[in-house]
C-alpha cells in the first residue's frame, strides 16, 4: 500500500532533484538523503550525512519484522509517521532516575527504554547528544541507530563516537542535526517499507 504524496512534497522533490543528482547513491542511502534534505531544505546534508547501505538494509529488515522504535524526545516521536514509538523522557520515573544517577533525563530515558525493548530495536536520536552517548555506553545491540542530535555541546562528538562504535548507524559530521532530520531519516525507511 503506497502512501498519498501531497503535491507540495512532489514539487519539493522535483526541485531537490533539479539541484542535485543523487542517482549514484545506493537506493536506501538515496532515500534517506533525499528525505533529510527535503525535511531541512539543507543541501549540505548531501555530503554531510554518513550512511551505510548494509546498516540501512538491516534497519529496514528490523522495521519490517516489527522491531520497536525508540525516540529520544517527544519532538522526534511526533515526527515519525506511521509507526508507534517508545519515548519515556517525560515520565516521572525518568526524572527520578536522572536525579539519582546524576545524568540527564535523556540519558535516563535511554536506560529505561532499553529495559523495555531489549536488543534489536531501532533508536532515533535527534535532540540530545547525551542520549546517544548513553546508548553507546550500554549493551543495546540495536538494529539501527539514527544518530542525528543537534547542539554545540557533545553533538559532533557523540556522532563521531557512533561512527567508530561499529554499531549500524546513520549520522552526520558536525553540530547540526535535530528532531526533524532524525525523524525524516527514519521516515525514509518507513516509506520504503510501505512501497515495496
Amino acid at each position: 500500500m503506497s502512501r498519498p504524496v501531497h503535491p507540495i512534497e512532489m514539487e519539493s522533490y522535483r526541485i531537490l532533484r533539479e539541484r542535485v543528482d543523487l542517482r549514484h547513491l545506493p537506493p536506501l542511502t538515496r532515500a534517506v538523503t533525499e528525505r533529510v534534505v527535503h525535511a531541512s531544505a539543507d543541501l549540505s546534508y548531501v555530503t554531510d550525512l554518513v550512511c551505510d547501505e548494509i546498516a540501512l538494509a538491516g534497519g529496514l529488515a528490523a522495521l519490517r519484522s516489527g522491531a520497536p522504535v525508540v525516540a529520544d524526545v517527544a519532538m522526534v516521536a511526533a515526527g515519525i509517521t506511521g509507526r508507534a514509538t517508545i519515548c519515556p523522557v517525560a515520565e516521572a520515573g525518568t526524572a527520578e532516575l536522572a536525579r539519582r544517577a546524576g545524568i540527564t533525563r535523556s540519558a535516563a530515558a535511554v536506560r529505561i527504554a532499553l529495559d523495555r525493548v531489549g536488543p534489536g530495536a531501532v533508536w532515533v536520536v535527534g535532540c540530545a547528544p547525551t542520549a546517544l552517548t548513553e546508548l553507546l555506553a550500554l549493551d543495546a545491540r540495536p538494529a539501527l541507530v539514527v544518530g542525528l542530535p543537534v547542539g554545540f555541546v557533545g553533538a559532533a562528538e557523540s556522532k563521531a563516537a557512533l561512527r567508530v562504535s561499529g554499531l549500524p548507524g546513520i549520522s552526520n559530521r558536525g553540530e547540526k542535526g535535530g528532531s526533524a532530520v532524525a525523524a525524516a531519516a527514519l521516515n525514509a525507511l518507513l516509506y520504503v517499507e510501505g512501497e515495496e
